[in-house]
């Protein structure tokens, strides 16, 4: 039986932080008894346990010296270090891990801002993490610098149960070599091929329709997390899981829900979302506790159990493909048709993956991690449309406007309509400046280096070899400073009006929905697609879309204490949340008006 995360991180501190505590007494109680001298062993115990700290103080010091001596080496400062009450800032890291789950994304870090500045430095546990929400920053660690700053081991290894080796957890020529695999799937004619979308749109468009019509609200963000999750697994592996067919939620006000499939397919699917979701609430915990997560996972890896759900359904799927790719003498895979799949002259992701390697682990981390980008990021930010259409009509009219007159109230868009529509572009990117899928991210500097300092009349910022450098898009992106007075609001015309020119152009590392530099997603375009499509089809058959307060749960809705804050925590009027990717808590509870033509072919 394999030992838990928890054991082998206590097996390795033994060795490499007990160990020179242990090797000096037993060495101290050796010499004195040779020495003529009996030291009792309560006093080598004790000697032992004293040496400890001392042991670890000793370390700590040494490193701050060296790092003082280096950054005046360097012309440069340390980082504004955050102070916390408790030995090693635990009391930080115990406040961050409770307002992960019960505070807005940002809390705790928009408080050590204003007192700090936008770079300070964590420094928990004595381990340097620094964080910061400048531009000039993120583009040294996203490009300019880029291959000074690495995933590292530590974030490795908590995500590896998960994302494996995959795209999104690699560096080095295992990077490269996941993204040559994958970048020739997304090239245009795949990106524009929109046969697969309009499938299970119209699934979506069904079941709104039949809850609107029966009086229920519905929520939005487990539907489009449905409709994003079949449309991912469809072009991923051929294979669709078919979610958009099992039983879909009622609001927690229903008191007698109508009945709904049971169906063998309809469990399976469902188990394979939940188990897809807590995995990643899982792997995202690690990272928020930081380096030491194993010791909550001290009897078992909690990733474990999802994970057999997770493998249950994609491995029989790769190993089909890789048989068949065996049998067919390396030839793609056939047409797919008659089992409800759309049939398509082009290969999955699944099959151009297997022109590079047909290592089943390889695959399925590369699938995995794919999926994880193709599916919870679309599903959050057009879960965000939605809601900002619901709370800001005059924008949802003017973008049905755009829709009807260029593609009509029935027509399917095509990749020229998209490209052409400004305005429907510009909702989408206010949406993600506002709440971006990924808000947070972090990397590890490999050698010491400086950043700029954000006042340019103080020497530039120390960065240590080997310290972890979070930095926060969401923050980044509602800087007043950066973006203008009008931050909190939700304005699609500031990608399109002078203030595009004024905040946007002169920075563009300023908006990072989609990460940058040479790790850029590259599925931007295909996203950009997807969301497109989905929305044009659903305001080509809604008119306006409504929130329904009242069928979000107590735990989906705003504290009171939240209406007083600042910014949008004052303003929002659900509970966004965050794992690797964000969401929101309890869903996106909505009810819809029909469009007139539409209401009228059904």
């Amino acid at each position: 039986m394999a030992l838990s995360p928890g054991v082998r991180f206590l097996v390795r501190l033994v060795i490499h932080v007990f160990s020179k505590p242990i090797v000096l007494g037993f060495g101290v109680h050796y010499l004195s008894k040779r020495a003529g001298f009996h030291i009792p062993v309560w006093a080598t115990i004790l000697l032992t346990a004293a040496s400890l700290p001392l042991y670890v103080t000793y370390r700590v010091l040494r490193k701050q010296a060296r790092q003082r001596r280096e950054a005046e080496a360097m012309g440069a400062r340390l980082a504004p270090t955050l102070q916390g009450k408790w030995l090693g800032n635990l009391d930080w890291m115990r406040k961050m891990v409770y307002l992960r789950e019960h505070g807005y994304p940002g809390d705790g870090i928009d408080e050590a801002i204003a007192e700090l500045g936008p770079v300070f430095n964590m420094r928990v546990l004595w381990m340097d993490s620094i964080m910061t929400i400048c531009p000039e920053h993120m583009k040294l660690i996203l490009s300019t610098d880029f291959n000074n700053y690495v995933k590292g081991e530590r974030f490795q290894f908590g995500m590896n149960s998960v994302l494996g080796s995959g795209v999104f957890n690699s560096d080095g020529e295992m990077w490269k070599f996941h993204r040559a695999m994958t970048r020739p799937f997304f090239s245009r004619d795949k990106i524009s091929h929109f046969d697969i979308f309009d499938s299970h749109a119209e699934d979506v468009i069904a079941i709104i329709k039949e809850r609107t019509r029966a009086g229920y609200a519905v929520d939005f963000q487990d539907l489009i997390g449905r409709f994003t999750m079949d449309s991912a697994t469809q072009f991923l592996f051929g294979t669709c899981v078919h979610s958009l067919k099992a039983n879909i939620p009622y609001a927690h006000n229903v008191a007698f829900p109508p009945p709904q499939s049971n169906s063998a397919q309809a469990q399976v699917a469902n188990k394979f979302i939940a188990a897809f979701n807590d995995a990643m609430q899982v792997v995202a915990e690690r990272e928020y506790i930081g380096s030491i997560w194993p010791l909550w996972e001290i009897m078992r890896d909690k990733t474990e159990a999802p994970m057999k759900v997770v493998s249950a359904f994609l491995d029989p799927i790769i190993a089909a493909a890789i048989e068949r790719k065996r049998l067919a003498g390396g030839l793609t895979a056939e047409k797919r048709g008659g089992d409800g799949n759309v049939e398509a002259d082009t290969d999955t992701l699944l099959d151009e993956l297997l022109n590079s390697t047909v290592d089943p682990k390889v695959l399925k981390d590369e699938t995995l991690n794919i999926l994880l980008a193709g599916r919870d990021t679309t599903m959050h930010v057009m879960t965000m449309v939605i809601y900002f259409l619901s709370t800001h009509p005059s924008v949802c009219t003017r973008l049905r406007e755009e829709v009807l007159t260029h593609v009509g109230p029935a027509r399917r868009p095509t990749y020229d309509d998209i490209r052409d529509m400004k305005y429907l572009r510009a909702v989408i990117n206010e949406s993600m400046r506002l709440f971006p899928s990924v808000p947070f991210n972090v990397k590890e500097c490999i050698e010491t280096t400086t950043w700029p300092s954000p006042n340019p009349n103080e020497k530039p910022i120390y960065i240590p070899a080997g310290a972890k450098v979070p930095f926060a898009a969401m923050l980044m992106h509602r800087r007043a400073d950066l973006w203008g007075p009008d931050v909190d609001e939700f304005s699609p015309d500031r990608f399109l009006d002078e203030r595009l020119k004024k905040y946007l152009l002169n920075n563009p590392f300023q908006f990072l929905p989609f990460n940058a530099g040479p790790r850029i997603c590259l599925g931007q375009q295909f996203a950009y697609n997807e969301m497109s499509f989905m929305i044009i089809r659903l305001l080509q058959s809604f008119e306006s879309f409504s929130l329904d307060e009242a069928a979000f749960s107590p735990e989906g809705r705003p504290p009171k204490e939240w209406a007083t804050a600042s910014g949008r925590k004052g303003i929002d009027r659900f509970r966004p949340r965050t794992h690797l990717t964000m969401y929101t808590a309890d869903g996106m509870w909505i009810t819809v008006k029909e469009a007139a033509s539409a209401g009228a072919e059904s």
